[in-house]
């Protein structure tokens, strides 16, 4: 048993409790793996609209090539120092300042005008563009050919988006161009953050993925046909598109965004947003200068716009402006991590209550089955014995009387009358070995039938009443005057009532007396009560139940000497059970045993008919 518990311990119970330790070391960071799940899909949103928003800025450049080869169509390339700008300001309207400027760095177009915006454009770019001084820019450029027809220049795959996001650096270095540190971005998304150090200027991943390179606009446009060029004037942001035609290829033709219109029609990009995704965050997108340039939902407000949940950088298309996404119920998220580490604490505690409960059924049947093993180890040596001690004296005596060596017959008929009743005990072990057998397969039957249990008693009685005084009984029977009818097998009673008897007799002390009587009762329902009362060595507390256990022995035969196999008590309450009572023990006043079998009676007697059941 110790060996099998052990076993038990260091199979099922440590790698259970293991596990337990684990899962719930684990709930800890349930709120971090949390807020990781929803950071990396909230990030994946933020990534796409960056990307759309790249994507946007490419497409309006080709728009703006095709408007160029429209109005050049119409133009002579030379002819537009009078309606270029004001062309482009009708015919597309992203355009705030439309210029066009030769290789050489001569600025043909804005012309003079009233407008501020063109003065203002003349006053800050001019000399950028007329290759008079470098200036600090983000750009890249798009096709690298001037010889291919219009038609084929335009076919640029929709899935080939410029790389806002890495082809500056790699040509600025492959250009000879200086390029600058990168700078620290203007928002810290609280996912990565790094908690040993709250400075935005030593957080580990809050450095701007872009790098500005200083040069002049000859320089920058090179042989390439279209592209785009941002720099800060006064810490303005100024974006540029720029294009040259295959039919002025000594001219570069730009225009100068307007970001009140590219706000709009980013918002439009908003708008689109999936619903699921607009009931849980807030998607802006961010200039420069941290502040809100598109929203959605539109009525959103923040207290702090520079520390979303999580942002990207949208690129050298517009440097420094982000997606940024916010969480509308920042409590949320904490909410559901609680719930969550709830739902897998109750699960886990579950779980180890069931490992638990499980185990302990595991060790009770465990016992049990050792117990029984035990059980019918002794069971073995009982009957062993019990066949042997009668065999021997019913040999001897046989023996003895085949051998004429008694010739006195008082005492052959003491002989025989040993030999009769070690008989009957050997029929008795073996009817109750037999029986158990049948009632463990189930195939004990009863034929049941009106049974007057008051006549089976007396019979039973003065069957056993020989052999009981003979061996020193006082033997005592009260039976009612009338009779007590009941629907049993017959011979299943007496085998009962037998049983009860030798019980009695096989657990008597040194006062051997046993007292049998019958009581009918007639509430609350009625039936009859056989009582076999002995003054013996009485059933140990605590094993008023056990008793009837199959091979269970209150007093073991070997060492107690007492006779029996364990069974006796255990056919004597199934045969009773299956007539529809039960047999009880309780101890006896002044000392011993009594023995109560119940079982319902009929109202009214009645005759003939019968029936068989399975026990």
């Amino acid at each position: 048993m110790k060996r099998v518990a052990l076993l038990f311990v260091i199979a099922v119970l440590v790698p259970s409790l293991g596990l337990a330790w684990l899962a719930v070391r684990s709930l800890r960071d349930q709120q971090f793996v949390l807020e990781r799940q929803q950071s990396l899909l909230y990030q994946s949103v933020a990534d796409g609209l960056a990307r759309e928003t790249q994507e946007f800025l490419n497409e309006h450049l080709r728009s703006f090539g095709l408007e160029i080869e429209r109005w050049l169509l119409r133009r002579e390339p030379f002819d537009f120092a009078r309606t270029l700008d004001q062309d482009l300001a009708t015919n597309w309207p992203l355009a705030e300042v439309s210029f066009a400027v030769t290789t050489d760095g001569q600025l043909y177009s804005p012309g003079f005008s009233t407008r501020p915006e063109v003065r203002n454009f003349v006053a800050t770019q001019s000399r950028f563009l007329g290759n008079q001084e470098a200036a600090e820019v983000y750009w890249n450029v798009g096709k690298q050919t001037l010889n291919a027809p219009v038609a084929q220049a335009f076919q640029q795959p929709a899935d080939d988006p410029l790389n806002y996001g890495g082809n500056t650096r790699q040509m600025a270095t492959q250009s000879g161009f200086p390029t600058k540190t990168p700078s620290v971005r203007n928002v810290l998304p609280q996912q990565s953050l790094d908690f040993k150090d709250t400075s935005w200027a030593q957080a580990a991943d809050n450095r701007s993925r872009l790098n500005p390179s200083e040069a002049e606009f000859r320089q920058l446009i090179g042989d390439a046909t279209e592209g785009t060029l941002a720099r800060f004037v006064d810490n303005r942001l100024a974006v540029l598109f720029w294009y040259r035609s295959p039919r002025a290829t000594n001219l570069i033709f730009g225009a100068q965004l307007s970001l009140p219109r590219l706000r709009e029609a980013l918002q439009e990009l908003l708008d689109e947003l999936k619903p699921g995704i607009r009931d849980d965050v807030c998607v802006a997108l961010l200039d420069d200068t941290a502040k809100p340039a598109a929203l959605s939902p539109a009525d959103f407000q923040s207290s702090n716009w520079k520390r979303p949940f999580v942002a990207t950088e949208i690129g050298e298309g517009l440097p420094h402006w982000e997606v940024a996404v916010y969480l509308l119920d920042p409590d949320k998220l904490s909410q559901a991590a609680q719930t969550l580490k709830l739902t897998l604490g109750l699960l886990i505690s579950s779980l180890l209550v069931a490992i638990g409960v499980g185990s302990w059924l595991i060790v009770r049947d465990l016992n049990r089955q050792l117990t029984l093993a035990r059980q019918k180890t002794d069971f073995v040596s009982n009957v062993s014995h019990e066949l042997k001690t009668p065999l021997t004296s019913i040999r001897m005596f046989a023996e003895l009387l085949a051998e004429e060596r008694v010739p006195d017959r008082a005492k052959q008929r003491s002989y025989l009358h040993i030999i009769t009743a070690e008989t009957a005990r050997l029929t008795r072990l073996i009817n109750n070995v037999l029986d158990f057998a049948r009632l463990e397969r189930g195939e004990k039957k009863y034929n049941f039938q009106d049974c007057d249990v008051a006549e089976v008693l007396r019979e039973t009685v003065e069957t056993l009443r020989p052999h009981l005084e003979q061996n020193g009984f006082a033997l005592e029977c009260a039976l009612p005057g009338e009779p007590c009818v009941v629907q049993a097998d017959r011979d299943a009673l007496a085998q009962v009532l037998v049983n009860l008897l030798s019980n009695a007799e096989k657990y008597s002390g040194e006062q051997k007396e046993i007292h049998v009587e019958l009581r009918r009762h007639s509430s609350p329902l009625p039936f009859v009560e056989v009582n076999v009362q002995d003054r013996g060595l009485g059933v140990p507390r605590g094993c008023e139940e056990k008793i009837f256990e199959q091979f269970y022995r209150a007093h073991d035969s070997l060492s107690s000497g007492v006779q029996g196999s364990g069974l006796g008590l255990t056919l004597a309450r199934q045969i009773a059970q299956a007539h529809g009572g039960d047999i009880a023990c309780q101890p006896r006043d002044g000392g011993g045993s009594c023995f109560s079998l119940r079982l319902p009676v009929r109202s009214t007697p009645a005759t003939g008919g019968g029936r068989t059941g399975m026990g």
